[in-house]
């Protein structure tokens, strides 16, 4: 017994070291090494199995075409139009999602006109929306509308839920501290809403990516990704192909990783300022 008892105190007065910041980033980089090369080896091996440039090319020459393409502008004119395209429906529609949210969770007449809206956009198929916005759109604004319509209702419907889940307990202590409109939407509405908002604009992300590109192979703007992508092709150039494809990839991972850690940076911040003004309250209680 006095042995265990040692053993705890031991426990409790020498906690376990946590790992350095400097060896999670290691083991983080050794697992996307890992996975990247298993990827990469069945890729090799399926293109030597193949034996045809034509149908399947080796990531050797994969690789070899994206860095002569590195090298050129039409990359970058190409790569900063397509970036900006998505980015502006992307932040249109987080901006478009927040505020039909709020008027939903605020007026259940709002809810009932917004409602079925929501639910055509993610049942019409994105080619769909493409070809009548064809009709409609000048080719260059288009990839930025498809993103808009298809990031707004996601934001919408995950900050609505989230909003009238919020717990009615407190709402109730906050209407018997008379706390108001705003500061009841700052310390219970948006505490108990904010995991959900950033994991949907964390989703939203690769569903932009998906239909900002697919809207350019369709409507061809003239400096774009999906420009590049559909002429490789129709002239078969099949290197041209899986080079842009692997750019395509390697930007949405990065920006991915970006807003990733603009999140975790958040809300880290949010948590470390919340604890603060509880430390000063209960001391101020003590005090009292």
């Amino acid at each position: 017994m006095k042995k265990s008892q040692r053993n705890a105190q031991t426990r409790r007065f020498c906690p376990p070291k946590k790992k350095s910041s400097l060896r999670k980033a290691a083991e983080i980089i050794l697992a996307v090494v890992t996975v990247a090369a298993f990827w990469i080896g069945l890729w090799l091996l399926l293109a030597f199995r193949v034996n045809s440039e034509l149908l399947l090319p080796s990531p050797l020459s994969v690789f070899r075409r994206l860095f002569a393409l590195i090298g050129t502008a039409a990359l970058w004119k190409a790569t900063g139009s397509t970036i900006l395209r998505i980015l502006i429906g992307y932040i249109s529609g987080i901006a478009a999602g927040t505020i039909l949210a709020a008027l939903s969770a605020w007026s259940r007449h709002i809810s009932a006109f917004v409602a079925p809206l929501g639910r055509i956009i993610k049942a019409t198929p994105v080619a769909s929306f493409i070809i009548l916005a064809l009709v409609w759109i000048p080719a260059n604004n288009i990839p930025s509308f498809i993103v808009f319509l298809l990031v707004t209702p996601i934001i919408w419907d995950s900050l609505r839920t989230a909003l009238l889940s919020t717990d009615p307990d407190l709402l109730e202590m906050a209407k018997a501290y008379r706390f108001g409109k705003l500061r009841t939407v700052l310390h219970v509405y948006l505490p108990s809403s904010i995991g959900a908002y950033l994991s949907s604009i964390l989703t939203a992300l690769g569903l932009a990516w998906k239909s900002g590109i697919a809207a350019e192979v369709l409507c061809l703007p003239k400096l774009s990704i999906g420009r590049q992508l559909y002429e490789s092709k129709i002239y078969l150039e099949m290197s041209d192909l899986f080079a842009w494809t692997t750019l395509v990839i390697i930007l949405s991972v990065i920006m991915e990783a970006l807003i990733r850690f603009s999140v975790t940076r958040f809300t880290r911040l949010n948590a470390a300022r919340r604890n603060t003004k509880n430390a000063e309250s209960t001391e101020d209680g003590q005090h009292d």
